[in-house]
């Protein structure tokens, strides 16, 4: 086989294309892009399916166990004595109630802090100062997560550096407890929900909200009736973050909470102190039926589909 080349007209010699498995395979694909789209996502949905939903079905199966009060090991033998006194207890009750409050309000207050932030970054700030806000946002992340867990509760402490700023005002450190839990987990998400509030952002046109100033909108009309609804999903997602990672955090409020329990300290204490692994199980399928919840509620607002 050969062709002409365009400048000097002379004809050179090309291999013929050898009829190869790899080449049968791309010509496979190629053809079939639902057969490609499928291969391609078969390695990560089967790695979900092994970390995530099997280790679900071994939670949910652990729960179901027993342990033998006199020795300490587990009995396999099939009941549903630990979810009924989940459910039953009111220590559960109590704590898991303790919980969502304290997962609701981290929520809320992240977002009402990251909205205004999100807003100057996106439409505001320089392209200069965008990057540098967002290198900003970002850095806390670079830190561990221990280091500002505790620098939290020196700040928090009494004699800290709180309660000297409020001091002269006649305020006070509120001190070790569910505030100083509240302020710890917020200050901790905060970069989770900025950043995809600023992406939604982000993707508001400039005209739009020229075209709301140009036809006599207010600037809270223009946020609520025009901004708002096109960044919803955007919010929806960093709820998800803020309120997810504040449900199952046990750390936070052993350092900062005081004496005061959330679900996830019960299921450390029940995995290591108490030594009873169904129960711990037990208790730890309650944040996972709220998270589910929670996602079938957004779901019906329609914000998924549209992230």
């Amino acid at each position: 086989m050969a062709v002409d080349t365009a400048s000097s007209g002379q004809r050179i010699p090309v291999p013929p294309h050898r009829d190869t498995l790899a080449r049968r395979g791309s010509i496979t694909l190629s053809a079939h892009p639902r057969l490609r789209l499928t291969l391609m996502l078969s390695a990560p949905l089967l790695w979900l399916g092994l970390i995530y939903i099997v280790a679900l079905a071994a939670l949910l199966i652990t729960a179901l166990w027993t342990v033998d009060s006199f020795t300490g090991t587990i009995t396999r033998s099939w009941t549903l004595d630990n979810i009924i006194t989940v459910l039953t207890g009111s220590l559960y009750q109590t704590v898991t109630v303790r919980t969502v409050g304290v997962a609701l309000l981290v929520t809320l207050i992240d977002i009402l802090v990251a909205l205004p932030i999100a807003f100057f970054m996106a439409k505001v700030a320089s392209p200069r100062w965008q990057r540098i806000l967002v290198i900003a946002v970002l850095m806390p992340l670079w830190a561990s997560y221990l280091v500002k867990a505790y620098a939290w509760r020196s700040v928090l402490s009494q004699n800290g550096i709180f309660e000297w700023l409020v001091a002269p005002f006649g305020g006070q450190s509120p001190g070790y407890g569910l505030p100083a839990t509240v302020i710890t987990l917020a200050y901790l998400w905060l970069p989770y929900v900025i950043l995809p509030i600023y992406a939604g952002l982000e993707r508001v046109p400039d005209s739009l909200l020229e075209a709301s100033g140009d036809l006599g909108g207010k600037t809270w009309a223009t946020l609520c009736l025009v901004v708002l609804p096109m960044i919803w999903p955007a919010i929806i997602a960093g709820s998800i973050f803020s309120f997810s990672l504040s449900l199952g955090d046990y750390i936070t409020v052993n350092i900062v909470g005081g004496a005061n329990q959330m679900l996830g300290n019960l299921v450390y204490t029940n995995v290591g102190a108490a030594n009873n692994l169904p129960l711990a199980a037990a208790i730890a399928l309650i944040p996972i039926v709220i998270i589910f919840g929670y996602l079938a509620v957004v779901r019906r607002t329609g914000a998924l589909e549209n992230l």
